[in-house]
């Protein structure tokens, strides 16, 4: 599983950068999934549902089937505590898709671009990770990670093809 990761500060515009690189991946044929990654306790599943109730009696995964969507909910296994192995098991999800970008997880050891937003007043996380290949932003920025554009949505995703999957803004993308 090819995966990139958007990372940013709180505010910083992550979500709408994830949603703007799926739209013009997906124009251009690129078949591409999402992960949200978060650090806090969600509840995934609405408690006092059926499905909620299933888990809560011991199933080891729960499946729902509806006529528009599928989820399967599965316990975060205590001795994964590496997120790579988590991200492991999503790999047979997302095996039609070219490339996942994951919003978040900037502990990770994968590919990141950051998502920086001077006006926010907050430094770029880059400042202490130089692991972040690129920062986009369309605010001053000086430092030693590349700069891309914010305001130029194909710009970006042609950088991310040609470095993620190899490809030209004038290749096959399918």
């Amino acid at each position: 599983m090819k995966r990139l990761h958007i990372v940013g500060g709180k505010n910083h515009g992550k979500t709408t950068l994830v949603v703007d690189l799926v739209r013009e991946l997906a124009r251009r044929g690129v078949s591409v999934g999402t992960i949200k990654h978060t650090h806090h306790h969600h509840e995934l599943d609405v408690p006092g549902k059926d499905s909620h109730r299933h888990r809560e009696a011991g199933a080891k995964t729960v499946g729902i089937l509806s006529p528009t969507m599928t989820a399967v909910f599965q316990p975060t296994p205590t001795e994964a505590t590496c997120s790579m192995d988590r991200y492991a098991s999503f790999a047979p999800l997302f095996e039609t898709c070219q490339l996942v970008l994951v919003e978040g997880d900037s502990q990770t050891t994968a590919p990141k671009i950051e998502v920086w937003r001077s006006e926010m007043g907050t430094p770029p996380l880059v400042s202490r990770d130089p692991s972040i290949l690129a920062v986009v932003t369309d605010g001053p920025f000086t430092g030693s990670a590349s700069v891309l554009p914010r305001r130029d949505v194909p710009s970006l995703v042609d950088w991310i093809l040609s470095r993620f999957l190899n490809e030209t803004a004038e290749g096959n993308h399918c």
